[in-house]
């Protein structure tokens, strides 16, 4: 079969399409005909040896896929061969194949493509899990979204939108403001125009900040967004895609009566595992209904997979980007 390899650490110009041989499952596993392989800001980190998670040399990048279950390992119930299903597989997505716990795969209706089966799991989930279990965000309450174009941001919008609560959307250009408010943003901030505590302090109209702040950026975003959080606020730690890990002074928390809060999804689905398969499952049905919609602005064929992994690096990417393979 057909997969992009990393052989050695670094960018994405170091990748290698190769032929491999197909893997085949073990125990409690299934293997995937991948249809449609999406991209995440992990997959960068993870071949240039900056992710926490570190496989071994050589290896297949691609965390999450849509497809068909081609085959099943021993001991694997409720899935059967000719299965549409997403799956969170941690590495081995860009592949013609790949292998995924069947306790991380689920089974898609027929209302959610490929393309959308394989872009939901890692950034809705991720939002999901921040909002309603880490957050507990309440209709009403405000959110500020950092990023909020990029996959993640984009989903926290979705779901702040969907869960009642005043979307504030804060990110680099005016398009992708634009789309933050095509996905429920109520106020946008344009941070390389204005300043972000300035823009805070004119969409909250003076009253107190954001409730919550979701911060998948880091850097030199997160001390003034944490000094305009609201009293009682929950600041989401999601990630550092400025590519910097911020020094918080202690005493912001202190004088706000505001929590830190970490924001960890794969082992969240590794410890908590019938928790984070019951989100899951409702998000699979908030997205067939069409309650939620997740965007996948870009398809690019599997030999593509290094320029999709640039345009993503260079922030050139609106929702999710998929790669698919030839079927």
């Amino acid at each position: 079969m057909k997969a992009i390899r990393c052989v050695t650490w670094g960018g994405p110009e170091l990748l290698e399409l190769q032929e491999i041989p197909r893997p085949e499952p073990g125990p409690g596993e299934v293997l995937i005909e991948v249809r449609a392989a999406s991209l995440n800001f992990p997959d960068l980190l993870i071949i240039q040896r900056k992710y926490q998670a570190r496989p071994e040399l050589p290896f297949t990048p691609g965390a999450e896929v849509a497809g068909v279950v081609a085959a099943l390992g021993s001991g694997v119930a409720g899935l059967a061969v000719g299965d549409r299903v997403a799956a969170y597989v941690g590495t081995g997505g860009f592949a013609e194949y790949a292998i995924a716990e069947a306790s991380r795969t689920f089974r898609l209706p027929p209302s959610i493509s490929d393309e959308v089966g394989a872009s939901f799991l890692l950034t809705y989930g991720t939002a999901w899990h921040a909002l309603l279990d880490r957050a507990q965000l309440a209709g009403g309450e405000r959110l500020l979204v950092l990023g909020a174009a990029g996959g993640v941001g984009l989903a926290a919008c979705d779901i702040g939108r969907f869960l009642g609560a005043e979307v504030i959307a804060a990110a680099s250009s005016p398009e992708k403001l634009a789309l933050a408010q095509s996905y429920g943003a109520r106020q946008t901030i344009d941070y390389q125009a204005e300043d972000l505590r300035a823009g805070i302090a004119r969409a909250t109209g003076g009253a107190g900040g954001p409730d919550v702040v979701f911060d998948p950026v880091g850097g030199s975003l997160a001390e003034p967004a944490f000094r305009s959080i609201a009293w009682r606020g929950r600041y989401l730690v999601i990630g550092f895609a400025q590519g910097i890990i911020p020094a918080l002074p202690l005493n912001l928390p202190l004088l706000k009566g505001a929590s830190v809060v970490g924001v960890y999804w794969g082992d969240h689905a590794r410890r908590e595992p019938a928790r984070y398969r019951a989100e899951t499952e409702a998000l699979i049905e908030a997205i067939a209904s069409g309650a939620l919609r997740p965007l996948v602005s870009r398809r690019y064929a599997l030999a593509e997979t290094r320029a999709a992994l640039e345009a993503m690096g260079g922030r050139g990417v609106l929702g999710k980007v998929v790669v698919c393979p030839p079927s």
